[in-house]
């Protein structure tokens, strides 16, 4: 643990991450959905029965660096809706997703 650590202290705007290399796929993971906008895959460590994560393709270093070129559109959003509905879940559950 205490390497995650010193690696995410030095870590710079624009460094490789682990999600930059699940979307190159060069890290496996348990993907559910892909589009040109974002990659959605099951979390290694799940905090509820169903968890996955939505990862934006481009990198946004900051949530206020976002714009509205970086919402969801309306393709991606059925794209949500219809792996949650494989699921068997509501897309967004108890959370909204962040909006810029």
């Amino acid at each position: 643990m205490a390497d995650e650590i010193r690696k995410a202290q030095i870590a710079k705007p624009g460094g490789d991450t682990i999600f930059g290399k699940i979307i190159r796929k060069e890290i496996p993971a348990k993907i559910i959905h892909e589009d040109d906008q974002c990659i959605a895959f099951h979390d290694v460590a799940p905090q509820a029965p169903t968890h996955f994560l939505v990862v934006p393709k481009k990198p946004i270093a900051q949530l206020s660096d976002a714009d509205e070129s970086d919402a969801p559109n309306e393709e991606g959003m059925k794209g949500y809706e219809n792996e949650s509905e494989d699921l068997e879940i509501d897309p967004f559950g108890d959370r909204e997703p962040v909006k810029p």
